[in-house]
């Protein structure tokens, strides 16, 4: 099941408006968010346009949830944060998915929680390849 005007369905332009796909996992799509104040931050989107957790079975969400397993360790193995701060939001976009926000003692928002979108850092896209490049090497 898939929604034409959501990014994690569609991808494209809908997606590049915030982040960069990364891969698929087994049950969701691994995505770098575009604003990096929290270097590492990533997403990990359901496959399917579902709402709420509750919405799938059993199986999916421990698959889910073993696909945001994966993605933190290769966050915490590429990047070395303090703290990895999960947040699981969708008011308006109503798609399943998980932020993983990497948290630095010395950093950005440490100790707090974090804004959704700062607009304070964005990459070039060489910065943003060699950061993909870093997770993909971890998962």
């Amino acid at each position: 099941m898939k929604d034409n005007n959501c990014g994690y369905c569609m991808r494209g332009e809908l997606l590049e408006q915030f982040g960069i796909y990364i891969c698929d996992l087994s049950v969701s799509s691994l995505i770098l968010f575009k604003e990096q104040s929290h270097p590492g931050r990533c997403i990990v989107a359901y496959k399917d346009h579902v709402s709420e957790i509750v919405n799938i079975s059993d199986e999916e969400r421990n698959a889910f949830f073993a696909d945001v397993n994966k993605a933190a360790k290769a966050i915490h193995a590429a990047f070395n944060p303090d703290k990895v701060n999960y947040g699981a939001y969708g008011d308006t976009g109503c798609h399943l998915h998980i932020h993983l926000v990497p948290k630095y003692k010395d950093g950005f928002e440490w100790g707090g929680v974090f804004e959704m979108n700062p607009k304070k850092k964005f990459l070039t896209e060489q910065e943003y390849q060699d950061m993909i490049a870093k997770i993909k090497a971890n998962l």
